[in-house]
C-alpha cells in the first residue's frame, strides 16, 4: 500500500514499518471500515454496524473530500452505507469507479497478503485503482 501511495504522490519518504520511518501522507487519510481486529479477520455484521458511526464521523469531518479507496468490498459497502447510498446503486467489482456527488469512490481488491500471494490482486492491478484516483485528481 505505501509504496503505490508514494509511487502516485499520496505520501512521501520511505516506509519501513517504523513510527520514525518519515513516510508522510499527502492530502491522503488511511482509516478502516472496523477498528478492530476480529477473529479470523472476518468482522461480524454487528461489528460493521458498530464502526460505521466512526466512518461516518471520518468522512464528515473532511469538507474538501473529493475521493475514496474502498480496498475490498467491506470497506466498500461500509463507505456507501456511511454516504448513505444504496448497496444496489454501486455494485463492489475491482477497478470500479463511482460518482456519488460530492466524492468518487474508487474500488479495489484488499491488498492483503492472501489476496497479493495467490494473484486475485497483482501490484499492476492495484496501481491501476491509483493511477485513476490521480488522473481523477489532477
Amino acid at each position: 500500500l505505501y509504496g503505490t501511495l508514494i509511487r502516485f504522490g499520496f505520501a512521501e519518504g520511505q516506509f519501513k514499518a517504523d513510527p520514525n520511518d518519515g513516510l508522510a501522507l499527502k492530502g491522503t487519510l488511511i482509516t478502516n471500515a472496523v477498528r478492530c481486529v476480529p477473529p479470523e479477520n472476518k468482522p461480524t455484521t454487528v461489528e460493521i454496524k458498530t464502526c460505521n458511526d466512526f466512518l461516518i464521523r471520518q468522512i464528515s469531518a473532511l469538507p474538501r473530500l473529493r475521493a475514496i479507496v474502498a480496498l475490498g468490498r467491506i470497506a466498500h459497502d461500509a463507505t456507501l452505507t456511511a454516504l448513505g447510498e444504496r448497496k444496489s446503486r454501486c455494485a463492489f467489482r475491482h477497478g470500479a469507479e463511482h460518482d456519488l456527488g460530492r466524492v468518487r469512490l474508487f474500488d479495489s481488491y484488499h491488498c492483503s497478503r492472501y489476496n497479493t500471494n495467490t494473484g486475485v490482486l497483482t501490484p499492476e492491478m492495484f496501481e491501476n485503482v491509483f493511477r485513476a484516483v490521480r488522473a481523477y485528481l489532477g
